[in-house]
Parts: C-alpha cells; sequence; structure tokens
C-alpha cells in the first residue's frame, strides 16, 4: 500500500458518503486513505439563503485552504458547489461517474398521494435562487421558501412545516438512502451546472497524488460538466445568477440543453443544441454566447448594474 492520503471532507452526512466513495474507489487500487473533518461556511450559516450569501466556494473554500495548508492531500466536492475557476495551487484531480443530475420535489407527508398536475398556489421550499426562478415561471403564484441545513434537516424541516413540498437534488437523497419513493423528478427544471457530479481535488506539485486519482476518474462525465462550467463562465454566472445547463452523451452526440432567468422567473431565455461529441469541445461558450444575443444579455446587464 501506498502512503495514506488524507481526504477532506465536510461532515454532512451526503459529504461523507461522497468522501467515503472516494476512499473505497482509492483502496480499490491499492491506495489508503483517511478522512478529515473540516467544517464550511456554508454549514456554520443555516439561516441567511445561499444566493443571499454574495460568495462564491461557499461549501468548497475551507476545504480547499485546508488543501493548501497541506492540512489533507485531497479535497472532495459536490461538483455544482465549485467555483468554475479553482484556487490557484489547486488542481482537478478527478471527476466521478455522474449520478442523477436532476432536482427532485418531495411533498409534504399529507400531500404523497397528490400530482403535480392537481397543483394549487403553494407555498415550496427551497433557497437555490435558479430552483426558485424555474418555479416561479412555471407556477407564478407560488411563495417560494428559503430553507437551509443538509439533506436530513431540510427533510426534517418539510415535516414540520406546512410547505406543500421542497425542492432537492436526486442525487443527494439517492445516495444516502433518502428518497422518498413518491418523490417527484422535475425532469423540466434544468440543474445547476455539473449537478451529481463529485470532483476531487489536489495539490498542483502533488503529481503522484494525482496520477493516484486518475484511476477514479470517468470521462465522459467529466466532458459534459465541463460543457456545463463553461456555460456558466461564459455567462458570469455564480450563486446570485439562476442559470442552468445539462450537457448529456446520447450515442454519437451531445445533446446540452441551457437557461438563463431572472430571480423573479418573469423572464427566461433558453437555449437547445445537439451536435456531435467529436465537435463538442467548445459547445457550452458558443451556446452561452448565441443565448446573449438572443436576448441574455439584458439579464446579465441588469444583473452587472444591480
Amino acid at each position: 500500500m501506498s502512503k495514506k492520503l488524507r481526504i477532506g471532507t465536510r461532515e454532512s452526512q451526503l459529504a461523507l458518503w461522497q468522501a467515503n466513495r472516494v476512499k473505497q474507489l482509492l483502496q480499490q487500487h491499492d491506495v489508503d486513505a483517511e478522512l478529515v473533518h473540516i467544517k464550511s461556511e456554508g454549514d456554520l450559516d443555516l439561516a441567511t439563503p445561499l444566493y443571499a450569501m454574495g460568495v462564491q466556494g461557499i461549501f468548497t473554500r475551507s476545504l480547499d485552504q485546508a488543501l493548501l495548508n497541506n492540512q489533507i492531500d485531497l479535497a472532495v466536492h459536490s461538483m455544482k458547489d465549485v467555483p468554475v475557476q479553482l484556487p490557484i495551487g489547486l488542481l482537478e484531480a478527478a471527476v466521478l461517474e455522474r449520478d442523477s443530475p436532476f432536482d427532485l420535489l418531495v411533498l409534504h407527508p399529507s400531500k404523497e398521494n397528490i400530482h403535480l398536475d392537481d397543483h394549487i398556489p403553494s407555498t415550496i421550499a427551497s433557497s437555490s435562487l435558479r430552483r426558485r426562478a424555474q418555479w416561479l415561471h412555471r407556477f407564478p403564484s407560488d411563495q417560494i421558501e428559503p430553507i437551509r441545513g443538509n439533506v436530513n434537516t431540510r427533510l426534517k424541516k418539510l415535516a414540520e412545516s406546512e410547505w406543500w413540498g421542497a425542492i432537492f437534488a436526486a442525487a443527494g437523497l439517492q445516495r444516502i438512502g433518502l428518497r422518498p419513493a413518491k418523490a417527484i423528478e422535475l425532469d423540466w427544471m434544468i440543474p445547476a451546472p455539473a449537478q451529481g457530479a463529485i470532483l476531487v481535488v489536489c495539490r498542483e506539485k502533488d503529481e503522484n497524488i494525482f496520477l493516484q486519482c486518475r484511476n477514479l476518474h470517468h470521462e465522459q462525465t467529466a466532458f459534459c460538466v465541463k460543457i456545463e462550467r463553461d456555460f456558466l463562465s461564459a455567462l458570469l454566472g455564480g450563486c446570485s445568477t439562476p442559470i442552468g445547463a445539462l450537457a448529456e452523451i446520447e450515442g454519437e452526440d451531445i445533446f446540452f440543453r441551457g437557461n438563463l432567468l431572472d430571480p423573479s422567473g418573469e423572464k427566461k431565455f433558453s437555449i437547445e443544441k445537439r451536435i456531435s461529441v467529436e465537435l463538442g469541445a467548445a459547445l457550452g461558450i458558443s451556446a452561452a454566447h448565441e443565448l446573449l444575443r438572443s436576448g441574455g444579455n439584458e439579464l446579465i446587464e441588469i444583473k452587472q448594474h444591480a
């Protein structure tokens, strides 16, 4: 066995599942590892909606700092939380094979037998500006209530509330075995760029650790999430911008869907593109520029002058 690697992780059940998954995969390649728990700023402030914090990397910065300070050897992130530009000195070591990228509507226990087609004006819980905007675009009479905390905490808050339902990432609920049987997959809601993917980060100078992690790398997932993150980057997007992006490989083609909304959900600009995988490397950037030319620049300009 090689030197035991220190894997940095947040302390939530989902973060620990993801870090343990990386540990197990490394052990399959004769690389021993242990977990090191690090608290993030996003875990310490559970009251402020994410979009109101005005910062990027709220769930990743503490781990990245620990990595740069040599307190850990690897950081494991939900890739949708990672800013498009990593801190200087850090490197993407591996992108794991993606789980479901979609969002789920988890209904209040008293509403579990109700179909979404039976929806009446209600209160839905989510602290994601993207989810909020897309939901309000489809259901403009609804109210959106902020909800923070880890998956377990949010499910508990939902059960104790009078809300109609709350929106979660499907991958997070599936990984820790908490997906309700009657949860509704929102396939019309375009997910956050890289949602459902796990990223392993190491220091640039640690070439041997980088090579050990490449055994975990899933090239198709990495290709798709790069397109999505290029789209986000080209739109100058972050936590405070409602942007959705999803790239999926279908045979020899790549199918991309993206959108940009104002926070109220009133205005939405969308794009769909299908091209061959061979020509898809620049798809995210070209789709973003096309969306801007078709009117999306209006929303970007409003945000920049706000």
